[in-house]
């Protein structure tokens, strides 16, 4: 039965004769182990690939939501810490065998005659690996990202001739927002991926075609590419992997405060990778910046592409490659020297780590009481934001943060609401439909409303808004308390996921006797998207004082 059903696939597919091919192929006897590094390149775009798509699974691509998403994969989800770990330093690894693997090929001169193709293919692939760090670099949407995004979209716009094309390619005309995001987020998870893997099977391909390139003067016989040189590819792809898998558990991935436009205090750094061209810029200014941001760039890309039609002297075994060591070694201390004066120079951040254990720093919307949290709602329902933009922006009606809390109370506000015209004579403000209680609640959200923490009240996730106004509909207030609103007669919510986990919320809901005997809760038949929404929002709640 194994042999007909081996036998049936190989004459549909053929893939017994392809693996044969795959496996049994020449290579020159003075292969070893300095051929791992291109297995090891493969094997970690495999392992980004796979960690991005778990990541995918608990991630919301939005900006109000990602930052939220990002910090509960980190802080709730099971090995969310650590999978995070794996994509994050991951990237860097990935980068750092990509540079040396073409190191090695320069070394080695194996981009000559008839390889061309191939080491141009593998240019494309190290600006591939740079441009998923690039992008991938703003989808945490802390201030980090933020930050580190506005001025790579400000280098951008610096490129002669092309510079107002790509600043709007990049969505970031003015700010860094949602289209900035959304391209970005595209770039990174739906676009690059599958090019990737087209350009690498073509590169394996290439590299099939012209055989791996054997050393100068080499007679020996060839031997074929399993099983020695798959056990030294087996080998040094097991040694990385446990460097990898080591630095994810020791090494924390911070995640700094949510992105905050208004910051402008805060001092961006971009990825460690491209801090030398971030010094780099401070020897240019004025009219001379682009030349470091893009000019010298694009240079050195333009180089590595010739770099097979400037050299075309015949191959010469390694030890007299005297000038591509030297240029090599020059490179790598460029390189070292600018990587490390902006490390040195870098002043140092007091920002803390939102999801190290123990952080006790809390979103302004986690500040909230429920009924907040609700006028939250009605407030971006009715679109206040269209007249009311915020704080030192200029709209049609005041600045909320400024006039409301420092002039006006709810017995001013809520008459207002029910008619603006006959509270303030010639206003345009069109009344509010809702009933008292909605009214009191928007008006209490209003209330609380400051030119400090607005941002961050505004930014409040869905879930939290949504399970905020189910908490409400169900009177949950009746019986419990969250920051100090409510009555007594239930323990108080603050801090319950501390104590509870999701599965025993959710028990809990369907049947509070079973997990609380003598329970005078009733039950609650909450729809999939009622119990997501209500169990995040209460496992978020800090500690009372927190």
């Amino acid at each position: 039965m194994h042999n007909k059903i081996i036998e049936w696939l190989e004459h549909r597919t053929g893939i017994q004769t392809a693996i044969k091919n795959f496996l049994y192929e020449d290579i020159p006897a003075s292969s070893g182990w300095h051929q791992v590094i291109g297995s090891m390149a493969v094997f970690f775009f495999i392992i980004q690939v796979f960690t991005g798509g778990l990541l995918a699974f608990n991630y919301a691509p939005t900006p109000g939501e990602a930052y939220n998403s990002v910090k509960y994969i980190m802080t709730e989800l099971t090995g969310g810490s650590l999978i995070r770990g794996l994509h994050h330093w991951g990237a860097s690894m990935m980068l750092i065998i990509v540079v040396l693997h073409m190191l090695q090929v320069f070394l080695y001169g194996s981009y000559k005659k008839p390889r061309e193709a191939t080491w141009m293919m593998g240019v494309v692939l190290l600006l591939i690996t740079l441009a998923f760090g690039l992008t991938g670099y703003l989808l945490p949407w802390d201030n980090r990202a933020y930050w580190g995004t506005v001025v790579t979209t400000q280098i951008a716009a610096q490129a002669p001739l092309a510079g107002p094309y790509l600043t709007r390619l990049l969505g970031g005309e003015g700010s860094v927002g949602n289209v900035t995001f959304s391209r970005f987020y595209a770039l990174h998870t739906v676009l690059l991926p599958p090019f990737t893997m087209i350009l690498i099977g073509i590169h394996i391909y290439l590299v099939r075609k012209h055989g791996v390139t054997p050393a100068v003067n080499d007679t020996a016989p060839r031997r074929k590419f399993f099983p020695e040189q798959v056990f030294k590819d087996t080998v040094g792809v097991s040694i990385a992997f446990l460097i990898l898998f080591m630095m994810a558990v020791f090494a924390r991935v911070p995640l700094g405060r949510l992105a905050d436009p208004t910051d402008t205090n805060f001092i961006p750094r971009p990825e460690w990778y491209f801090l030398f061209l971030f010094q780099t810029l401070k020897f240019f200014k004025g009219p001379l910046e682009a030349i470091g941001s893009v000019v010298l760039p694009g240079v050195a890309v333009l180089t590595l592409f010739l770099i097979p039609f400037i050299d075309r002297a015949p191959l010469v075994r390694l030890g007299k490659r005297t000038f591509a060591f030297t240029f090599a070694a020059l490179a790598l201390i460029a390189w070292t020297g600018l990587t490390t004066a902006a490390i040195v120079t870098t002043p140092k951040t007091t920002e803390a780590d939102e999801t190290a254990p123990g952080a006790e720093s809390l979103q302004a919307w986690q500040q909230l009481t429920p009924e907040e949290l609700q006028g939250l709602a009605y407030f971006q329902k009715e679109k206040c934001k269209a007249c009311h933009p915020g704080a030192g922006k200029r709209g049609i009606g005041p600045d909320l943060t400024q006039m409301i809390p420092a002039h006006r109370d709810a017995a001013w506000m809520i008459p207002h609401f029910k008619n603006p015209a006959q509270v303030v004579p010639g206003s345009s403000m069109p009344p509010v439909q809702l009933d008292d209680a909605g009214l009191n609640a928007l008006s209490a959200f209003v209330l609380k409303l400051t030119p400090q923490n607005e941002q961050g009240l505004l930014s409040a996730p869905d879930f939290a808004v949504q399970g905020a106004l189910i908490y409400q509909s169900k009177h949950c207030d009746a019986c419990h308390q969250i920051a100090g609103a409510g009555k007594k007669i239930g323990p108080p919510l603050d801090g319950v996921g501390q104590h509870r986990d999701r599965a025993w919320l959710e028990k809990h809901f369907v049947d509070p006797k079973s997990t609380s005997p003598g329970s005078m809760m009733p039950p609650y038949k909450f729809t999939p998207q009622e119990m997501d929404a209500i169990c995040r929002y209460l496992l978020q709640l800090p500690k009372a004082g927190g």
